[in-house]
């Protein structure tokens, strides 16, 4: 326990005030861990306040339209968390009578919760001893230990799950949890770790080797796909058309431009208004964890309007499509285009 209790005296003292560290309410907590996968807390922080503001309780979330829920999630990406957030509102709804689950073995049904976020929330509203494993507590385990195992093996993730229940404080697992994941994002960073004035020295076997720039060990690299998307946005008076992406891609449920995408057997089509030159013309990169996204725009200004329905897109007016949730790209083009419907 010296370790632990070395962690939660430095957590005392270096710990950030954010307000999901303020309660024991399993639902708030839940909605921060959510919000915080793949997410810094500076960004995550708004989108938390946003969400427990407008969904203060679960039967709220639960009673919202994914639709909703999408559109205030608007622009943190990875949206399947938020269709999950809904699905696991709705499931708390139906089978626990509307209370949230606080214990680890209810907690892990959840739609979107998986080992480590099930430990967060059960530790942190009531105080059950079960260890978190983040990107954090794997770094900081890594070194203290010097342990070259791959953390994203069968092996390696086995191994320190083990270690970290092991670590555990089961009288303050709470704190200890909070303290571990804090002391990895602020002290012992995945670069330039603050060596000098860590309190750990005297227990870190990487730094007592020198391996602590080589740890934790990653197996391998995730092959990243890339694509091309081309979007179209025609305009006529002050309506476009647009659809809502479906599922089995990217984006699912979100509403984009007209779009093609470019393979090898389709690098360019006829489409309607194309012959005409475009207004504007923009092109972006959009970054996704396994895939890479070259999105180029082009934007008609039609005299006549057409009529793209038998391929699933619908017209609406630009207040109309402003209220739908799109990607991080759409969203960024709809800042561009917006003159082109603003009222003299």
């Amino acid at each position: 326990m010296k370790i632990s209790a070395i962690l939660q005296s430095w957590y005392d003292a270096n710990l950030r005030p954010l307000p999901w560290r303020e309660t024991t309410d399993a639902y708030a907590i839940w909605l921060s861990e959510i919000i915080l996968q793949q997410t810094r807390v500076a960004q995550g922080l708004e989108y938390y306040l946003r969400f427990i503001n407008t969904y203060p309780t679960v039967d709220k979330l639960a009673a919202a339209s994914e639709d909703d829920i999408l559109k205030l999630w608007q622009g943190l990406g990875y949206y399947s968390r938020a269709r999950n957030l809904h699905k696991a509102a709705q499931k708390v709804m139906s089978d626990y009578n509307g209370v949230f689950p606080q214990h680890y073995a209810n907690l892990i049904k959840l739609p979107g919760v998986g080992p480590y976020t099930a430990s967060a929330i059960a530790s942190f509203s009531s105080g059950e001893a079960v260890a978190t494993v983040d990107g954090n507590v794997y770094r900081v385990l890594s070194r203290l230990f010097d342990i070259d195992t791959p953390i994203d093996s069968t092996t390696g993730q086995k191994l320190f799950a083990q270690l970290a229940q092991q670590e555990l404080d089961p009288t303050h697992a709470g704190k200890h949890n909070q303290a571990i994941m804090e002391f990895g994002a602020l002290q012992c960073t995945p670069t330039s770790p603050n060596c000098i004035d860590c309190p750990l020295t005297d227990h870190c076997l990487a730094l007592e080797h020198h391996t602590q720039t080589l740890r934790p060990v990653k197996a391998g690299k995730v092959k990243v796909r890339e694509r091309k998307l081309h979007y179209y946005i025609y305009i006529f008076k002050d309506t476009l058309w647009v659809h809502q992406r479906g599922a089995g891609d990217i984006w699912q449920g979100l509403w984009e431009f007209y779009c093609i995408e470019e393979t090898a057997s389709l690098k360019n089509k006829n489409l309607a208004g194309s012959k005409a030159e475009p207004l504007m013309q923009f092109s972006l990169k959009h970054q996704l964890t396994h895939q890479t996204l070259l999105c180029s725009f082009s934007v008609f200004v039609l005299e006549q309007p057409i009529d793209l329905s038998n391929e699933g897109y619908c017209c609406l007016s630009w207040k109309e499509w402003l209220q739908k949730a799109a990607p991080k790209p759409i969203f960024e083009i709809n800042k561009k285009i917006a003159p082109l419907f603003e009222q003299p």
